[in-house]
């Protein structure tokens, strides 16, 4: 093999197209573009997502549904079973971020009922839920007057 032997394998290199040289290249007149239309015309071959021929498009007819609450962004849940894990008869905000059960993103915590609760809690600065609320005070808890429930 010498240097002057070398070139690119068959089929990697292709000839451009020539068009509108004639009507024996087969690319003659329209160029392979067709007769008329948007993609026959100059400048016009690109039509905008989610275009659908005049059509009322489908993002149009669906209606708009969900919400994500800005709120929700800086308030962590905590669900109850994961108290139930933890050591210290009073917890605060400052507790659960110390077991990491919160991220450090979020800016307060609210417990959600999921799971049962067996031992006695103080709960200082949170948020509750109703049921919640109902758990920790039937395992012989409190929830004080600053963490309001919702």
């Amino acid at each position: 093999m010498k240097m002057n032997t070398l070139g690119p394998v068959d089929g990697a290199r292709q000839d451009r197209k020539r068009v509108g040289r004639g009507i024996g290249s087969g690319l003659g007149k329209t160029c392979g573009r067709g007769h008329k239309g948007s993609f026959a015309r100059s400048g016009k071959g690109k039509i905008k997502a989610g275009f659908e021929g005049g059509q009322m498009p489908m993002q149009r007819r669906l209606p708009k549904i969900g919400f994500r609450s800005k709120r929700a962004l800086n308030v962590a849940e905590v669900l109850l079973y994961q108290l139930d894990k933890l050591d210290a008869g009073t917890i605060d905000f400052a507790t659960l971020q110390a077991a990491k059960l919160v991220p450090t993103s979020a800016k307060q915590a609210k417990i959600v009922k999921k799971g049962e609760v067996s031992k006695k809690f103080i709960l200082t600065g949170l948020l509750a839920t109703a049921g919640a609320k109902a758990a920790i005070e039937a395992a012989g808890g409190q929830i004080n007057a600053a963490a309001g429930a919702e």
